[in-house]
């Protein structure tokens, strides 16, 4: 019996809950200020930033869906307990203990603080309250996962670009001023800077989250075929990836058109704050805090529907009560505030983004080196090392006796010191896993 084929609406509507998923408040605020600190550097510096906020997104969806739509089947390429651990500390990293109660303080100090009065701002009163409210929507809209295509990909996702394109109509429309004088940063090496500030959005780890809910929303839309999935998933990651790649550009140019007008700010959330006051008065942050609300709402929502669909698989709770369960418990969380949220949770960001990466790249060049699990295992144990210093280092433990010695190491300073240990261990893995192979051929001859 020949299986069902997707129609091209069913992809499109896929691509665009994927692109919502993606587009969180953070993923809002970076392209802006890059913008106004690479001044007439911007499209150089942008280019950066797309390769690793969005081509690096893109691969890691893709290769969730090649390796059979699962984190940890990707992983157990490394070994067994290696996919076990790594999953699970992924999972938890990007979810409930800072991924998604994110997405509840951010939507609060952008979305709502702006129309408190200044003494209801000072207390976590209001953040109590509003936080229940929206992670009991989240609750709402990630209970029945077979609806969650639908309720995001038509509903809560033009919502979002509407709201955007408003924004960034205007804003070409009537230009603030001209491109600024870039910041020292961009003034050299743009592209590189760029692609550091993409590094940042760590979307590489919510791709690796995200691929387990495209590949359960097309499969529940009748298409089981492994091939067939791949192809889906490839086709609407790449309509995903031309959303985000629209939505940075244009917010980069809003943050490099905008110091004429309301000056330097210290981040791309009070560029777009201010922005928005600039272009349509007190309407503006109405619109912004809608626009900060549906990012959120939408990355919350996919984060935790994508959590309780792996825990469900290795704890025995249902899909359900892990849905009450990670939504009320990040809402406990992110009642400690975005700024101590962001102190606590960055340093295990900082050592597992890296090896998300090397196993995406690695993933992409399986059949290149046969597979062999010690390419795994060496590259990513040498990326580990590297990545660990560099979260020791972030969370404030002296590790200045290690890092003196590192600095010979390309990028160290950058905070990417661990590209070329991560090609060396994967090369080492594979001489060895070649010379294991040709001693057992000798061996049984």
């Amino acid at each position: 019996m020949n299986e069902k084929a997707l129609s091209f609406s069913g992809v499109l509507t896929v691509g665009l809950m994927l692109f919502a998923l993606f587009l969180g408040a953070g993923n809002m605020i970076f392209p802006p200020f890059l913008g106004q600190q690479a001044g007439d550097h911007v499209w150089t510096g942008i280019i950066g930033f797309l390769i690793t906020g969005v081509g690096l997104p893109l691969m890691g969806v893709i290769a969730i869906a090649k390796s059979g739509g699962d984190l940890q089947t990707l992983a157990n390429r490394v070994h067994p307990v290696f996919g076990l651990i790594f999953t699970i500390i992924m999972y938890l990293a990007i979810g409930p203990f800072f991924g998604i109660p994110r997405t509840g303080t951010v939507a609060y100090e952008i979305g709502i603080i702006p129309f408190l009065p200044e003494d209801a701002a000072k207390y976590g009163v209001s953040l109590l309250i509003y936080s229940v409210i929206f992670f009991a929507l989240t609750a709402w809209l990630a209970m029945n996962p077979s609806k969650l295509v639908d309720r995001i990909g038509k509903v809560l996702t033009p919502s979002l670009l509407i709201i955007l394109t408003v924004l960034v109509v205007k804003s070409i429309a009537t230009p603030m001023g001209s491109f600024g004088e870039p910041n020292p940063a961009y003034q050299e090496g743009p592209l590189f800077k760029g692609f550091i500030e993409g590094y940042l959005t760590m979307d590489t780890i919510a791709a690796l989250v995200f691929g387990i809910v495209v590949i359960n929303a097309i499969k529940d839309r009748g298409i089981t075929n492994k091939s067939s999935l791949t192809r889906i998933t490839i086709i609407a990651g790449l309509i995903a990836a031309a959303g985000l790649a629209l939505v940075y550009l244009s917010l980069s140019y809003i943050g490099a058109t905008s110091t004429d007008s309301i000056g330097a700010q210290a981040n791309g959330g009070a560029i777009l704050s201010a922005a928005a006051d600039y272009l349509f008065g007190s309407l503006g942050a109405v619109i912004l805090g809608l626009a900060i609300t549906f990012a959120c709402i939408t990355t919350s929502v996919g984060l935790v529907s994508a959590c309780a669909q792996y825990f469900s698989k290795i704890i025995p709770v249902s899909y359900g009560k892990l849905v009450i369960i990670l939504s009320a418990f990040s809402m406990l969380i992110a009642n400690i505030g975005l700024t101590q949220l962001i102190a606590v949770s960055l340093p295990v960001l900082i050592t597992i983004y890296p090896l998300a990466i090397v196993l995406i790249v690695l993933s992409f060049m399986h059949n290149w080196f046969n597979g062999y699990s010690m390419v795994y295992v060496f590259a990513l144990v040498a990326t580990g090392l590297i990545s660990l210093i560099d979260g020791l280092k972030t969370a404030g433990v002296d590790v200045s006796a290690v890092t003196d010695s590192l600095n010979f190491l390309p990028f160290y300073a950058e905070g990417i010191g661990w590209l070329l240990p991560a090609a060396a261990g994967a090369v080492i893995g594979f001489v060895i896993a070649n010379l294991a192979g040709a001693s057992k051929r000798i061996i049984e001859a």
